[in-house]
């Protein structure tokens, strides 16, 4: 028989897991690769200012509600979308947030994975001293040779296959043996492992480029472009609309207080981004990270500034155990919703569910895998199969899931069941709460998955696509502003086909390495 506080799949068994647990899922590659870039571009700290503007008035309270709505009915996104409607009397459509939400959970952590064996086959490069001595032009080729050489891509698919097992492995022991005693090691770990490469970093680099590019407030870099950047972000750092937070909210003691906890799960992820950001400028040559991110950024920059510090295989290894280590806790966190609802459909044992769902996460995770290789050239309406999953998960999915959420809460139920459903709050929180949820997240929601999506398949335009959203080539007008900086990003460093030298602009159609138009936003 259950107690109080208990899901049928499990629950947590300290109130501070469900802090370890978010914290772990909101940390993630954009962090390192998308937030130093973006700050460093859109005024320093006052863009800082801005985006912590967006996530307290605007995301934030979404996480809240999402918590709260898991916490209140015990069970996965599903079963609580489901119950909450028919017990509300509202229109079924909205429980289409729930398999939505398990959806976009299951296609971002199939590339995700994708991603961890990467950043674990690189961690033991750098332990073998893989990077000694490499230059941008080798480096370079070190990473297309194994992401994108379609004669060799069975290395990857070990590490891609070799990094889902360790999540599969925590995950299969449950809710309080496995995922939360694994994130409450993890997460610390990481935490201080971020801390002591920051001491290093600082004491063979210099803090000083970090904080003239993050800190020091430059109000003439601010515009409308600046604002749209720090709501782009704010809205998919956080992990919401992915079922993880409900789940999360399910699995909390009736101690924890999650307002409060979430609170401090955004103020620790900023944090944790600024420290990346004044790890990477300290020690990668300004140069090289003006209008660097992405896969150059943390698979090319990084090694080779590293490469020339003493003792530069620990530091490299050192750099990429952290990336493991947040990526781990990122894919345990998007994997526990996917297994939960498993688990609640079917009946199925723990053991059972985990391995269904990782053996579908690994199918899945081979189309985006061999998207960068042997399927590199297979483009239909001009971007390849991981573009069109993240695609859809980030410019459909979560958006979708984030307008239901905002109007199930502010429209459908009443103010005094929704009040109830958040719990005890000062009054001017309550009030703010709502009328955010009522008001402005579903027309933001909205708005940043239409502009996410139309930019999206613009961009693919620019692969010489057929599609019939394209204009075509004779009929097409020379662009007379500047390319939105937060649409795509800077050209990847490439090398060209005789490996001979680095070239800065147009790239090949056979070269298939993950570019940043593919990773701009996502839950990673």
């Amino acid at each position: 028989m259950l107690r109080k506080y208990q899901t049928p799949t499990g629950s947590f068994t300290r109130k501070s897991t469900f802090f370890w647990a978010s914290v772990g899922a909101t940390v993630g590659l954009a962090n390192l690769w998308q937030f130093p870039y973006i700050v460093s571009t859109h005024g320093g700290g006052l863009f800082i200012l801005i985006y912590l503007a967006c996530l307290l008035l605007v995301t934030l309270p979404l996480m809240v509600a999402e918590a709260a709505l898991g916490r209140h009915a015990r069970h996965g996104i599903v079963l609580t979308m489901a119950g909450m409607v028919k017990n509300a009397g509202c229109p079924p459509f909205w429980r289409a947030a729930g398999p939505l939400s398990v959806l976009a959970a299951f296609l971002v952590l199939s590339f995700t994975v994708v991603f961890g064996g990467i950043v674990l086959a690189y961690t033991f490069f750098g332990a073998f001293g893989r990077f000694d001595g490499l230059s941008m032009v080798s480096a370079a080729n070190l990473l297309t040779d194994f992401v994108s050489d379609p004669n060799h891509y069975r290395p990857f698919m070990a590490w891609h296959a070799l990094f889902l097992l360790l999540a599969l492995a925590v995950s299969a022991q449950g809710v309080a043996a496995g995922l939360e005693r694994a994130v409450r090691i993890i997460v610390p770990a990481t935490l201080v492992l971020l801390l002591l490469l920051f001491a290093l970093f600082v004491h063979f680099g210099s803090l000083a480029p970090g904080i003239s590019k993050l800190l020091v407030m430059r109000p003439e870099q601010v515009s409308l472009a600046s604002v749209k950047a720090a709501l782009f972000h704010a809205f998919y750092t956080l992990g919401f609309g992915m079922g993880v937070w409900a789940v999360f909210g399910a699995y909390s003691t009736g101690h924890t207080r999650l307002k409060r906890s979430v609170l401090a799960v955004v103020l620790v992820d900023t944090l944790v981004a600024i420290i990346a950001g004044l790890m990477l400028f300290s020690v990668v040559n300004g140069s090289i990270m003006d209008g660097e991110r992405g896969f150059s950024l943390l698979f090319v920059s990084l090694p080779v500034a590293l490469a020339g510090v003493p003792f530069s295989q620990v530091f490299i290894a050192l750099a990429f155990l952290l990336i493991v280590m947040i990526v781990w806790a990122t894919t345990l966190s998007l994997l526990e919703p996917v297994v939960g609802w498993f688990r609640e459909w079917t009946g199925a044992p723990r053991g059972w569910s985990v391995v269904f769902v990782g053996s579908a996460v690994w199918l899945a995770g081979l189309a985006s895998l061999f998207s960068f290789n042997l399927w590199a050239n297979y483009r239909p309406g001009g971007a390849t199969l991981f573009r069109w999953l993240e695609l859809v998960a980030g410019g459909i999915l979560v958006p979708a899931v984030a307008v239901l959420l905002a109007t199930f809460f502010g429209w459908c139920l009443t103010r005094r069941y929704a009040t109830l459903i958040l719990g005890a709050a000062p009054y001017f929180f309550r009030k703010l709460w709502f009328w955010v949820m009522r008001l402005v997240l579903p027309v933001v929601a909205a708005w940043v998955g239409m502009q996410y999506t139309f930019v999206s398949l613009a961009n693919l335009c620019d692969n010489a696509s057929s599609a019939f959203w394209c204009v075509p080539e004779e009929q097409a007008v020379p662009p007379s502003q500047p390319e939105d900086p937060d649409a795509s990003a800077a050209r990847p460093v490439r090398v060209t086909p005789e490996r001979g030298e680095l070239d800065q602009g147009q790239e090949p159609a056979s070269e298939s390495a993950p570019k940043q138009p593919d990773i701009l936003y996502h839950s990673v």
